[in-house]
Order: C-alpha cells, then sequence, then structure tokens
C-alpha cells in the first residue's frame, strides 16, 4: 500500500477542503494544514501557487495517480479536439477506478484502485486489474461473482453517502456498471471546488 493511501486524508488538509466530501476527513475538525507549522495564517496564493493548489487537488482526488502519470493525462487532453479541461475530466472520469468509485461498488477512490488490482473487477466479460484501464462508452465493468458478497462492496451499495452520477449506469443487483457517455466537468459531482481551468494554466505556464 503506497503512501499516499496511508496519508490520504491529509491532502483534505493540505488543500483545506474536504474533497471526496467524507465524514472521517479532518478538515470537519482541523481546518488548518498538516504539520508542525499548520497552524499558522496562510499568506495569500500567487498566481501560479493557486494553479499548483487546482492541480494537487484534482490530482489527489483520484486517488493514486502520480505526477509523471497525471502529466501524460494532461498531455492528451491538450493533444484531443476541444476544450482541454473538458477534455482532462473525461479522461480521468473513464479511467476504471473512476467508474468502480462512481457505480458505488467501493466507498473511496483509493478503495477502488486497490479493488481492480486484486482482480475483482470484469470490463466486457474480460477480468482487468489495471485501474488507469481507458473505458469506453457502453463498455460493462462487472464485479466477479466471487467478489459480490464481499462486505466492502454489499457497504458501500447501500450507503447514502454519495449519489450515483447521470452518465453512469448501473444494475445494483447484477452488480454491473457502464459509462453512458463521457461526462462534461458541470456534470462531475466533487464535492469541492474542483478548477480544470487553472491547473490547464498551471501546465500551459
Amino acid at each position: 500500500m503506497s503512501n499516499r493511501v496511508n496519508a490520504k486524508y491529509k491532502i483534505d488538509r493540505r488543500v483545506g477542503e474536504n474533497i471526496w466530501g467524507r465524514p472521517k476527513s479532518p478538515v470537519n475538525k482541523r481546518d488548518y494544514k498538516p504539520g508542525m507549522h499548520g497552524q499558522r495564517r496562510a499568506g495569500k496564493l500567487s498566481d501560479f501557487g493557486l494553479q499548483l493548489m487546482a492541480k494537487q487537488k484534482l490530482k489527489g482526488y483520484y486517488g493514486n495517480i502520480n505526477e509523471k502519470q497525471f502529466g501524460k493525462i494532461y498531455k492528451e487532453a491538450a493533444r484531443l479536439k476541444g476544450n482541454t479541461a473538458e477534455n482532462l475530466i473525461g479522461l480521468l472520469e473513464s479511467r476504471l477506478d473512476a467508474l468502480v468509485y462512481r457505480a458505488k461498488f467501493v466507498p473511496t477512490v483509493f478503495a477502488a484502485r486497490q479493488f481492480v488490482n486484486h482482480g475483482h473487477v470484469m470490463v466486457n466479460g474480460v477480468r482487468t486489474n489495471i485501474p488507469s484501464y481507458r473505458l469506453k462508452v457502453g463498455d460493462v465493468v462487472e464485479i466477479r461473482e466471487k467478489s459480490k458478497n464481499m462486505a466492502l462492496v454489499l457497504e458501500a451499495l447501500q450507503s447514502a453517502e454519495r449519489d450515483i452520477p447521470e452518465y453512469v449506469d448501473v444494475d445494483p443487483k447484477k452488480m454491473t456498471a457502464s459509462l453512458i457517455r463521457v461526462p462534461e466537468f458541470a456534470e462531475v459531482p466533487y464535492a469541492g471546488t474542483m478548477e480544470p481551468n487553472l491547473v490547464v494554466e498551471f501546465y500551459s505556464s
């Protein structure tokens, strides 16, 4: 398990926001940054600081994406036609681990990556253990038969903590899900404030 999984809630405190909307977030109790100097008054961020924060927040939201991987996703978004910020969100939401999370098969984005890594998921009937696997519209994601009774899955599906977005079609009984369409930024149910336009400015500067 990576250090980022172990310290996942530090991301919340670092950016000063409960980015997943989870009740366990330390920001709910301590709205200052982690570390021995965390309670010092934060100075006003420069334009670069705001752009960097937006990038760190968006990257952190999707769990275990490292700097190199996130940079590659941005470059692909920039190559595609249309709005780069919208393309970036579309690519992130098309990841297999993101769909597993959106479908409420698991409680967190971190659990989604681990769940896929451990081979609990099939895509179009084929076992797939690559969290970054790029889904196409209409691909069917299914929890493997032997994994359908896992407490993690059953509890997540019954949880009222978050709703399934309209661009994801889920059959809770069959435990299948598919991407109806690649979402626009406005459709994605981020609990916190995301600013993909600032992420584009960060990489463009």
